[in-house]
């Protein structure tokens, strides 16, 4: 595989996974991934993720011998009911991964992507790939190899096509290391599935002032080109259509309340989206990023365009149910419109 010999050689490849695409490097290799962070602009105090292939190579990666009995219990629930999955696991980092991997942290987040093209490039490869979202930091989450060529291009040294990716937003990454368990970014598995595997857990996901102990932790962050303000179901039906505007509904009966309640100009329907007609919020979270995309590139993308001279200036976007997905949707919606 052409695309594992690039990551051995100490190269950049850009591959999918079941949350967003990825860019990942060698995870062994400090040179390699240094790339990855002038690829991006990301800032070197922003960790990585760290992707394996199998439960049975994360003692290569992790210093497991640091854990209390206790902590490898819930280790070991956590990864065998949601590995492959889109969830990212703290764990004190061995001494092979480079601290520019983890912005000099003694911890790593650890994940297996569920994805079949992900998981063959890891074990193909060095075994573990350091692994950040492939888009210019701060920007849109690449759901499509498309979006990885538009923004990064010739800085990547191959991009992996895997079609859509399915969950549509990051990981969950939860720290399992201290007195308490924490989440500190909301991701693709849900709150109330790990409460119900290993009780109680708790927000973690403000960082302190200039540190950041997980990715996608900072203020301003997963942001479109253009200008997004967020507001609540009801503050979202009360606003009034301006022309140049565009109005991302979480479902389908808040825009119907709210095109009833517009009396001046019609709305442009290329300029009205909605995450997911039955109010799914899985629905909705794989379609997130793809919406936001869409209506940021306008005239653009997947070679659609929308109405003729339609030029989309802010884009109105409604939270979601804080529950399920919505609440890595709000998460990413609240750092988007920072």
């Amino acid at each position: 595989m052409r695309a594992a010999e690039i990551l051995r050689m100490g190269g950049l490849v850009a591959f999918p996974t079941e949350t967003v695409y990825g860019l990942g490097a060698d995870a062994y290799n400090a040179a390699a991934v240094a790339k990855v962070f002038e690829a991006k602009g990301r800032p070197r105090f922003d960790p990585l993720i760290i992707h394996i292939a199998a439960v049975e190579t994360l003692t290569n990666a992790a210093d497991l011998s640091q854990l209390t009995k206790e902590t490898k219990q819930k280790l070991y629930l956590l990864a065998e009911k949601f590995w492959p999955g889109p969830l990212s696991l703290v764990l004190p980092k061995s001494d092979k991964i480079p601290g520019i991997a983890t912005a000099g942290l003694s911890t790593a987040a650890f994940r297996i992507p569920g994805h079949d093209a992900a998981l063959k490039l890891i074990a193909l490869s060095g075994g573990a790939v350091a692994a950040p979202s492939a888009n210019p930091f701060g920007a849109l989450s690449p759901t499509r190899a498309e979006y990885v060529r538009d923004k990064l291009g010739e800085k990547v040294d191959i991009i992996l096509d895997g079609g859509a990716a399915r969950v549509g937003v990051e990981s969950t990454v939860l720290d399992i290391t201290g007195d308490s368990v924490k989440i500190l970014r909301p991701g693709g598995t849900p709150k109330e599935a790990i409460e119900k595997l290993i009780g109680a857990v708790e927000d973690g996901s403000a960082a302190a002032e200039g540190v950041f102990v997980s990715p996608g932790q900072s203020k301003s962050h997963y942001a479109p080109k253009t200008p997004l303000k967020v507001f609540s179901r009801e503050e979202m039906i009360n606003l009034l259509y301006e022309k140049g505007s565009a109005f991302l509904f979480f479902d389908g009966s808040a825009r119907d309340e709210w095109l009833k309640a517009q009396t001046a100009d019609t709305p442009a329907k290329e300029a009205i989206k909605v995450l997911s007609e039955s109010g799914s919020t899985a629905e909705a979270a794989a379609c997130f990023f793809e919406t936001l995309h869409e209506l940021d590139n306008c005239n653009t993308v997947n070679g659609r365009s929308l109405e003729k001279g339609l030029e989309i200036s802010c884009i109105y976007a409604q939270f979601a149910p804080q529950e399920g997905l919505g609440a890595a949707i709000n998460d990413r919606l609240r750092r988007a419109g920072a």
